[in-house]
């Protein structure tokens, strides 16, 4: 791992285990949009209760701030509401760690995500079709304006890789078609 490579601290880990993973939030949207400020990175594990002590093994206490082994079975067995953060000591870089639980669109986005070489390691990048829909969900629940920024960032710069049909269907599934069509349907028209 490169030493600048503030990404890799949380993901090669996670690759060395075998633990299925992938990066979404604003990583992802930088990757399929334009750049912005990020002070951490958003990661989503297909994991289950009885892998919890696997995961804080990756992560000495030394080096990282890891929730107790009670509080992290506790949020796996969340679902996908569950969440919990690491931090990095010396760097004071946060990774979010999300759970797939049995999510549709998680575990889809887990069959289809996109490999790409950073700085001399390789980051598993959620689909732009799921970026799109999750930074809707985030929008309707925070109303803050950085995820239509996100969006529209990628809109404008990898519209040709967007799968229309796919993404589509997730905005009615997850309820966020109206805000996609409201902020964003003229961007499509163009």
């Amino acid at each position: 791992m490169q030493q600048d490579n503030l990404f890799a601290i949380f993901t090669e880990p996670i690759s060395n285990s075998r633990i299925s993973y992938f990066i979404g939030g604003s990583v992802a949207s930088i990757v399929y949009g334009e750049p912005r400020l990020t002070h951490g990175i958003d990661v989503v594990l297909y994991i289950n209760k009885a892998q919890a002590s696997k995961l804080i093994n990756l992560f000495p206490e030394e080096q990282f701030y890891i929730p107790p082994l009670e509080v992290l079975e506790n949020e796996i067995e969340l679902g996908a509401k569950g969440h919990i953060n690491l931090i990095h000591h010396e760097t004071g870089f946060k990774c979010d760690i999300y759970f797939t639980g049995n999510d549709e669109l998680q575990l889809w986005a887990l069959d289809n995500i996109n490999e790409i070489e950073f700085m001399g390691s390789k980051l598993r990048i959620a689909p732009i079709e799921y970026v799109i829909v999750k930074k809707l969900i985030y929008f309707r629940e925070g109303n803050s304006h950085k995820h239509l920024n996100d969006i529209k960032g990628m809109l404008r710069e990898s519209s040709d890789i967007i799968n229309y049909e796919v993404l589509q269907n997730y905005l009615k599934k997850y309820n966020v078609i109206d805000l996609f069509n409201q902020y964003f349907n003229n961007i499509i028209t163009q």
